[in-house]
């Protein structure tokens, strides 16, 4: 089923398919919200939240990217807020890049300080970056920048937006896998 299919069955309350987007959906999103928020309770919450949202607010909701897109940006959204709410800013948006790194790695199994040196060295790989491919890569995941916002910003092509996250990822992909080996073989 696609998304806009998806969200019109439960806009006429289809509980299974409801269901099923919980159940496919929950763990990862759980995830991502731990990564901004370090607390398994708390994020929880967010994420039943949003589902609850989801559920009483479905005929409200108009899709610009995906159903699952859509969700975790609602959870991004609710977990930055609910630091706000107790006093916790992220004005470099470390969490924000750490949350993505979670999402691409499975970094449970390292420790903090572990976490740190691979974090920091997200950043220097960012900061090696051909300029352009570096500003692109801020924009999308610091700033939080739609593709379309960016090459308005940078008078380029959404593709080449597009293009050059794509280049970015694997660069990025690539020089992280060598340093997880090296961390794992470290320890």
């Amino acid at each position: 089923m696609d998304d806009n299919t998806i969200l019109r069955e439960i806009q006429k309350q289809n509980r299974f398919v409801y269901k099923n987007l919980f159940e496919d959906l929950y763990e990862g999103l759980v995830h991502y919200a731990f990564g901004y928020l370090y607390d398994r309770n708390s994020s929880e919450d967010i994420v039943q939240e949003t589902f609850i949202f989801l559920w009483e607010k479905s005929d409200t909701i108009v899709l610009k990217t995906s159903l699952k897109g859509y969700l975790f940006a609602m959870v991004r959204n609710k977990s930055l807020n609910f630091l706000k709410t107790v006093k916790i800013t992220d004005n470099e948006s470390i969490l924000e890049i750490q949350a993505v790194m979670d999402q691409e790695y499975d970094l449970e199994a390292l420790d903090q300080d572990e976490k740190k040196i691979i974090y920091h060295k997200v950043l220097d790989i960012v900061a090696s970056l051909p300029p352009n491919m570096q500003t692109i890569v801020r924009l999308r995941f610091i700033s939080n920048y739609k593709y379309l916002e960016i090459a308005e910003e940078m008078g380029i092509s959404v593709n080449t937006v597009k293009t050059q996250l794509k280049r970015a990822k694997i660069k990025i992909g690539e020089l992280l896998g060598l340093i997880l080996w090296f961390v794992i073989l470290r320890s």
